[in-house]
């Protein structure tokens, strides 16, 4: 990560996408923005869903139990990011260790993960139903609806089911 005052913030990361390696650059006012940005870079034409969160809370506590030092400067250091949906619905991400950056990336992270496994897990909920409708398992389609109807909670659909439409029609 670099970070100047006058010109923000870049960060590179790596993520595993399975076996293989990525490199992910993204630039920002700040660390979260910059982690943020590269993500939404990579993950965001691909997983919609990425593009109706909104950050509403970023916090950072220490907790000085954890100290090892007299100055408490080397505590484990928690850090919170707290997101909200296009339909207001709140998800909070956090993570505790000694590096606020370190906790700061993994938060993002985390909440990024989040929304693209809530979109995946939505699209395979969706192809399984229209599989079990297509052998009329009556059974399978209450299961797989009911199931999308959960996942649903986690985010707006609307894009990716404007695109399913699109191929249904």
């Amino acid at each position: 990560m670099d970070e100047d005052p006058q010109s923000g913030s870049v960060v590179r990361l790596t993520v595993n996408e399975g076996t293989q390696p990525v490199d992910v650059e993204g630039k920002g006012v700040g660390v979260v923005d910059a982690l943020y940005a590269g993500l939404l870079a990579r993950y965001g034409r691909e997983y919609q869903s990425l593009k109706s969160i909104q950050l509403v809370g970023f916090h950072v506590a220490a907790d000085i139990q954890t100290k090892k030092a007299m100055a408490g400067v080397d505590a484990v250091a928690k850090v919170t990011l707290d997101v909200t949906n296009s339909e207001g619905r709140h998800f909070s991400f956090a993570d505790a260790s000694r590096s606020v950056t370190l906790s700061t990336a993994r938060c993002v992270i985390a909440a990024v993960q989040y929304f693209v496994n809530a979109e995946r897990a939505f699209l395979t909920l969706h192809n399984a139903r229209r599989d079990a409708i297509a052998r009329g398992r009556e059974d399978l389609v209450a299961r797989y609806t009911a199931e999308m109807a959960e996942v649903v909670e986690a985010t707006s659909y609307a894009e990716v089911i404007a695109n399913i439409r699109k191929e249904l029609g």
